[in-house]
């Protein structure tokens, strides 16, 4: 049986090409991930807001699926409506289909605060608009950010073209002493092979959005494989 050790669900936009690879090529064994999708093509607030609208259905359907857990898999759509946006969004769809969701954001949080992170490099793919309400999200959570460096795509498909290096050398020309650790956000960014060679090289964790969501659920789920290729997070919490 597929799933034998913990199916998970995982809801992400329609463009996103990313997030679902990269999980299944480092989910452990006996762990299934199974995924439903909701309509987006560009990250704009107003087709943030419009998706995330559409969350309780698409985790209907993974509950056919018998999933123990849920990830709404997109940072913007869960931190795009404001302070506490994110986790009225998991209570909302927790309270339709009766099974426990954490959001990316949310994951991002806890991944940063069990890391002990305070100050911040922020990397993201997004336009100004996205990075100001991702700056108020971090800030409203109690972190500082030092530098946030986004590259004005809005086109999420665009997005999911991005090779990992795009993300390693961006990080890494903007490095900042002070800083606690870097995020990179958004789950149609490619970042797993970068991440054990991003956090050597700048001696920082670092922590991205698909691997806090990976992280996360399978600590929900009481799965606690270490995974040395995801950094220092998977490591040692």
């Amino acid at each position: 049986m597929y799933g034998w050790r913990g199916r998970l669900g995982l809801i992400v936009p329609s463009s996103n090409t990313t997030m679902e690879m990269e999980l299944h090529d480092y989910l452990p064994n006996g762990v299934s991930l199974h995924t439903s999708r909701m309509p987006l093509q560009n990250v704009r607030e107003d087709e943030l807001l419009k998706m995330s609208a559409l969350a309780v259905e698409s985790a209907r359907l993974l509950k056919d699926a018998d999933v123990e857990l849920i990830i709404y898999g997109c940072t913007s759509g869960s931190f795009i409506g404001g302070e506490n946006f994110e986790k009225e969004l998991e209570a909302k769809i927790e309270d339709e289909v009766n099974v426990p969701v954490v959001s990316t954001s949310t994951a991002v949080v806890e991944a940063l605060k069990i890391l002990d992170a305070q100050s911040l490099l922020v990397i993201t793919p997004y336009t100004e608009e996205i990075n100001r309400r991702e700056k108020e999200f971090l800030e409203a959570n109690g972190f500082e950010v030092l530098d946030l460096r986004g590259l004005e795509i809005e086109d999420n498909l665009q997005i999911g073209r991005l090779e990992p290096y795009e993300a390693y050398r961006l990080a890494k020309a903007s490095f900042i002493e002070e800083a606690d650790a870097v995020f990179i956000s958004c789950t149609n960014l490619r970042t797993f092979e970068i991440i054990e060679a991003l956090e050597e090289d700048l001696g920082l964790p670092v922590v991205t959005s698909n691997q806090a969501s990976l992280w996360l659920a399978l600590r929900e789920m009481d799965v606690m494989e270490r995974i040395p290729e995801l950094g220092k997070l998977f490591m040692e919490f």
